[in-house]
């Protein structure tokens, strides 16, 4: 790679301008990306490119924990198991499995056709097969207090692991999980080659090598990353042709979302996730259609994310107001969620009108929760003002500026039926440390599914997980649900189970220790070139079958 000074000395060359006109920040970054398109880069529509406003810190499947670092590492990892785009398992690496229930034992046959990317750790551009015993070292060192993952948890209820032989790799259980099966399908999970991890040591992070349809290229940290088409990928299409159909995958990093999207109107890029205050009103209607400007060109993909919106109630607290039901009862009837999504987010996402479980999972729609009632809610706050004699009732909500509007519009809306409304607006860190330590009485969350069932968005509420051992972050107690999850855990059926969750939901729902805003929309405004990119309520992006036209 060219060192900066040369790489502003060829801008300038390339541009015909003054080298001191190159070192604008936006120019900069812009023009490397599209000044560097050397012989790394292929035909136009062989190349998939996407923007990541974020830094990625590690291309190490141990830390994929947030979606900057899932989303490459997707394209360069597998798994025993994977999910489809409606969240059913698939074999991966796992060609088939079968589970005693009553060990709870999951034994896994896996394939032998699977090859980890050629590279110099296994010998002069070489490599081999994945076997069992690959399995196993990977699961040692995402348990390994040396490696310290993040994801370590993902394992914590498992009683053991070996390989029998090197096509049979099987796990027992401390207890039943009738989700684990999920759990696998997790980047964590992925299998990582001894060989490459040793070899690289604390560099593996930026030489990965894995088992996927793309292979690690290069990386020039927040420049570009390009992943290159893996010639020995396993998986095959419905025709029997190989994938991944793409060359090459290309990262960059514009940090800044509006500069982010305009690369996407000049189709310098492929895709935009999410949908941005910036832009929203350019690019969306208040109806959730695109606008007539983009729609010749773009395409707008949705499905239902597996992320709640809420507010919760810190009920460690002394405060009066957050200790009574009533007046939290009164907080989730008291402001129109249809109207929220509608003029705030261009209709691009569901009003939180049934329980915490969000659109996409059993048990969504099995409960009726809170609607707009602000004649309930004006006697809800006068109930309060007569059990407790306060007769000004205040409370404060600690979000980020992110979501400003979103509070400032509860705000007014509480305030019009007595209940006087302040909002802390702090930087995101401070907020999440904040909420974790029990320094807000009401704070504005969120909770994407880290595996696909309701048990993942019940346990916040399940009381030995209050914080800092778990992510009950409103320290909400109750006897009855507390043994309802228990009793969860032993049943292995879907339909039994949501029999379950539909009762935990809807006592937490009754007891209001959360408020719950709107269950959000997974977004994707493309170029109309790119097919065959799916969408799925994670928002996992997957590229292994994606093809673009000229």
């Amino acid at each position: 790679m060219l060192k900066l000074k040369n790489k502003v000395e060829l801008l300038a060359s390339c541009f015909k301008l003054p080298v001191i006109k190159i070192l604008s920040l936006g120019a900069l970054l812009v023009s490397i990306i599209s000044c560097t398109q050397t012989k790394d880069y292929y035909n136009e529509n062989l190349v998939f490119r996407y923007n990541e406003h974020s830094n990625i810190a590690s291309l190490d499947p141990a830390f994929a924990r947030n979606p900057q670092i899932i989303w490459p590492t997707n394209q360069l990892y597998n798994g025993l198991l994977q999910l489809d785009d409606s969240l059913n398992i698939k074999p991966d690496i796992a060609k088939s499995w079968e589970i005693n229930d009553s060990t709870s034992t999951y034994t896994f046959t896996l394939r032998d056709d699977v090859f980890f990317h050629k590279n110099k750790v296994f010998g002069r551009d070489s490599t081999r097969n994945v076997v069992a015993q690959d399995f196993v070292y990977s699961f040692d060192r995402l348990l390994s207090s040396e490696v310290a993952s993040p994801g370590s948890w993902v394992l914590q209820n498992v009683d053991y692991y070996k390989a029998e032989n090197d096509s049979t790799f099987v796990i027992k259980l401390k207890s039943p999980f009738p989700a684990f099966l999920g759990l696998l399908s997790m980047r964590y999970c992925s299998v990582v080659p001894k060989e490459a991890v040793e070899g690289y040591g604390n560099s593996f992070r930026r030489n990965p090598v894995g088992t996927g349809p793309f292979q690690f290229k290069f990386w020039e940290e927040n420049v570009k990353l390009v992943l290159r088409r893996n010639p020995l990928y396993f998986e095959k299409d419905q025709n029997g042709e190989q994938l991944p159909y793409l060359e090459a995958v290309a990262i960059t990093f514009l940090p800044d979302k509006q500069s982010e999207f305009l690369q996407f109107a000049q189709e310098k890029i492929d895709m935009v996730s999410g949908l941005d205050n910036s832009y929203k009103d350019e690019i969306i209607t208040t109806t959730g259609n695109l606008q007539p400007a983009y729609s010749e060109k773009f395409k707008l993909i949705t499905t239902p994310y597996l992320n709640t919106e809420y507010l919760g109630f810190f009920l460690g607290t002394e405060t009066s107001e957050i200790n009574s039901k009533a007046l939290r009862q009164a907080v989730n009837y008291g402001f129109d969620r249809e109207k929220m999504v509608k003029y705030l987010r261009n209709g691009m996402g569901f009003p939180a009108v049934n329980g915490f479980i969000p659109k996409g999972l059993a048990g969504f729609d099995a409960i009726e929760g809170y609607t707009y009632q602000p004649e309930k809610a004006r006697q809800l706050i006068e109930q309060y003002k007569t059990e407790t004699g306060d007769t000004s009732p205040q409370i404060t909500i600690g979000t980020n500026s992110q979501y400003l509007d979103i509070c400032e519009y509860i705000q007014r809306e509480l305030e019009k039926l007595g209940l006087d409304v302040i909002i802390d607006v702090v930087p995101p860190s401070t907020l999440r440390q904040m909420k974790s330590s029990g320094e807000l009485d009401i704070f504005r969350a969120s909770w994407v599914a880290d595996y696909p069932d309701a048990e993942n968005y019940l346990s916040l509420f399940y009381s030995p997980n209050f914080t800092p051992n778990g992510p009950n972050y409103t320290h909400y107690k109750n006897e009855v649900f507390d043994s309802l999850y228990l009793k969860s855990q032993s049943i292995s059926t879907i339909d039994d189970r949501k029999k379950l969750y539909t009762k935990m939901d809807s006592i937490v729902i009754a007891d209001a220790p959360i408020v719950p805003l709107y269950y959000d929309m997974a977004i994707r405004f493309v170029n109309k070139k790119v097919t065959g990119l799916g969408i799925n309520p994670q928002n996992f992006l997957v590229l292994k079958r994606v093809k673009k036209g000229k």
